[in-house]
């Protein structure tokens, strides 16, 4: 789960990207300039590519798929699936994440797949601000091998519900402590955010990309070795779309970017001097 977590903050990413509680520790920087608001966007679909020196190892795609009602309250149901492409000598990933997300961008529930010779799940339900529910299991037989309760104190983000809670954080400068609970623990991200337009370029667009930056740390180390500094580029516009991210691995760096995007009346806005 880790990976993901990574990911979407990155776009994050890492980025959907895995919580800041409310009053998240902030930076003493201007936090009231923001340009934009956030909101999620039914049928978006963002495809990423995973790059790693000169080999391209699998894709991540993010949609947003539609609203429901999850313990009395109005979600919407996100999704991320994870692949990486065959013929690679050391990684057979093919993975599955969907969070449902309130109106304050806080998971109601999550439910992490994991496809190999069995399908293995794992499902977090966060009641208020005091208990998460876990359970873990085979998927296909329904069969639990794990089920236990957390108690907490705070809200958090999962894994995949982090990318759209930063999302509406881009173009602030700000820094948060952002709680997030990841393979079962309590684990904390930093994400600084800025309000400085940077251009960007990536290889399926011909233009430069007007973006803006975030970056932070994570000190726990997840699959493919990912930890440590990220760095990531959103589109600057009312829609914050993760462009690219860059984070540190063991053995190097790896590298996000956007290939396609399904996405009403958008397109990455060009970049002007």
């Amino acid at each position: 789960m880790k990976i993901f977590l990574q990911i979407l903050l990155l776009i994050f990413f890492i980025s959907g990207l895995l919580n800041l509680y409310p009053a998240a520790a902030q930076s003493t920087r201007d936090t009231h300039n923001k340009k934009t608001e956030f909101s999620l966007s039914i049928g978006e679909e963002l495809v990423y590519v995973v790059k790693y020196a000169f080999l391209n190892l699998g894709e991540v795609k993010f949609h947003v798929k539609a609203s429901t009602v999850i313990e009395g309250k109005e979600v919407v149901e996100t999704i991320a699936y994870m692949d990486s492409y065959e013929g690679l000598p050391f990684v057979d990933l093919h993975q599955e994440y969907h969070s449902y997300i309130d109106t304050n961008f806080y998971p109601v529930k999550f439910l992490g797949l994991m496809f190999d010779e069995d399908t293995n799940f794992v499902k977090y339900i966060f009641k208020s601000d005091s208990l998460i529910k876990i359970t873990k299991g085979d998927y296909n037989s329904e069969k639990i091998k794990f089920d236990s309760t957390a108690s907490v104190n705070r809200k958090f983000q999962d894994g995949l519900s982090i990318l759209f809670y930063a999302r509406k954080f881009v173009g602030l400068d700000t820094t948060f402590l952002i709680p997030c609970f990841v393979n079962e623990k309590e684990e904390k991200t930093e994400i600084n955010f800025y309000s400085d337009s940077e251009s960007v370029e990536i290889d399926d667009i011909d233009y430069e990309i007007n973006c803006l930056k975030i970056d932070g740390r994570t000190d726990f180390v997840s699959v493919y070795g990912l930890t440590g500094d990220f760095e990531g580029w959103f589109s600057n516009d009312i829609h914050s779309v993760p462009i690219k991210a860059k984070m540190n691995v063991i053995i190097g760096s790896v590298t996000l970017e956007l290939i396609k995007w399904d996405k009403k009346n958008w397109n990455p806005p060009k970049f002007i001097n």
